[in-house]
């Protein structure tokens, strides 16, 4: 008996909630680990400049440093090349590390605000499961500012403070166009609450964030729209990346379904990809239990936003990226995703740990490229 329950202690004592002290010490933990396996194995530098979209932004950011955006590329929305090029102009650090500090600090704030909004659990499984959110938050990418800004503006709207939320929602759609979501889950939700002053705010402060987004673009470029113009009027050659239309959405899993017939992938890649997509259809469809329904009613701007975002990433028609990238495109809503799945997570905080060791090791692994790492012969 009495061993039996000193095993009980030990199961109730690492079955409470992390405190959040504990969760950013997994995220320390884990962004440390991460950065001792991609220097050791190809170098820091080397995997930032080479990392996803880097490129593009640093060469957008500088011609923002120096205010010459003549002969910069947009490829891109530009909100993370301007927050990138201001922590660069205040701190004096190289652009390089300024992409590099941006994003990780953007990534312990979105933590932070994804546990105000639905418990430590969901956040460190939203901050330690996802390869492609390690990767961004640590080697550099937009969807950690995205994640910030846009789950800052659910918690401050939660909170009671609309026009900070829309400033937050605004500032967070400059980084990552889908995040205009949070804007319209704010916009309705005002409506619905019959705020018309506060909605009348909060849609003049959105105003002003785009002319001031769009007015560089019409100056230098001509075309206020350019960001967004540039997801669909690239030049990809003679591949048929896009669906049948041509068109940036479709169907429903179109692209997903025939991008993978049409263009194969290695064993690996598929099961990874689609193991996401099984577990965001599974939270979705979780979304819907009667458990949630008081949930949704209390906080209508989340789900409409969750709602909305899902309902694109699961309509993108871009045949070649569609499922590659679906573990990209879905980290907003993963806490969402999580947060639906509760009840069947592992309420281990020894699982968490694990997961802070062993994830962002792969997840460095997976961003040199496994092959790289062990050569298979």
């Amino acid at each position: 008996m009495q061993i039996s329950t000193l095993e009980d202690h030990r199961t109730t004592k690492w079955s409470n909630e992390p405190t959040l002290g504990e969760l950013l010490l997994l995220v320390a933990v884990g962004a440390v680990l991460f950065g001792i396996t991609a220097s050791v194995l190809h170098g820091w530098r080397s995997l930032v400049l080479v990392s996803d979209d880097n490129g593009a932004y640093l060469d957008v950011a500088t011609a923002i440093r120096h205010w010459d955006l003549h002969q910069a590329g947009i490829q891109h929305f530009m909100g993370y090349p301007y927050a990138i090029a201001a922590v660069s102009l205040i701190s004096h650090l190289p652009l390089i590390v300024s992409l590099w500090l941006v994003a990780v600090i953007s990534s312990f704030v979105s933590t932070i605000f994804v546990a105000r909004l639905f418990g430590t659990w969901v956040a460190a499984f939203f901050a330690l499961t996802n390869f492609a959110w390690l990767q961004t938050s640590l080697l550099g990418g937009s969807e950690p500012l995205a994640v910030a800004l846009g789950m800052g503006a659910l918690w401050t709207f939660r909170r009671g403070n609309p026009l900070l939320a829309a400033l937050l929602g605004s500032l967070a759609t400059t980084v990552r166009p889908l995040m205009f979501f949070t804007l319209v889950g704010i916009g309705i939700a005002l409506l619905h609450q019959k705020r018309c002053a506060k909605f009348f705010g909060a849609f003049g402060i959105g105003l002003a964030i785009c002319l001031l987004y769009v007015w560089p673009l019409a100056h230098y470029f001509g075309d206020p729209l350019l960001t967004v113009h540039s997801y669909t009027s690239r030049d990809y050659g003679a591949a048929n990346l896009t669906g049948p239309h041509g068109r940036l959405f479709g169907w429903p899993f179109h692209a997903i379904i025939v991008g993978t017939m049409l263009y194969p992938a290695p064993w690996t890649n598929l099961i990874l990809s689609f193991s996401w997509i099984a577990l965001v259809i599974a939270g979705t469809v979780a979304m819907f239990s009667r458990d949630l329904r008081g949930y949704w009613r209390a906080n209508p701007a989340e789900g409409i936003f969750c709602g909305l975002y899902l309902l694109a990433v699961f309509c993108y028609d871009y045949l070649i990226w569609a499922r590659g990238n679906f573990i990209r495109f879905s980290i907003p809503a993963l806490p969402f995703v999580f947060f639906a799945l509760l009840r069947w997570l592992p309420k281990d905080r020894r699982v968490l740990w694990s997961l802070a060791v062993v994830a962002p090791v792969l997840a460095a692994c997976s961003a040199i490229g496994i092959r790289n790492v062990f050569p298979f012969r």
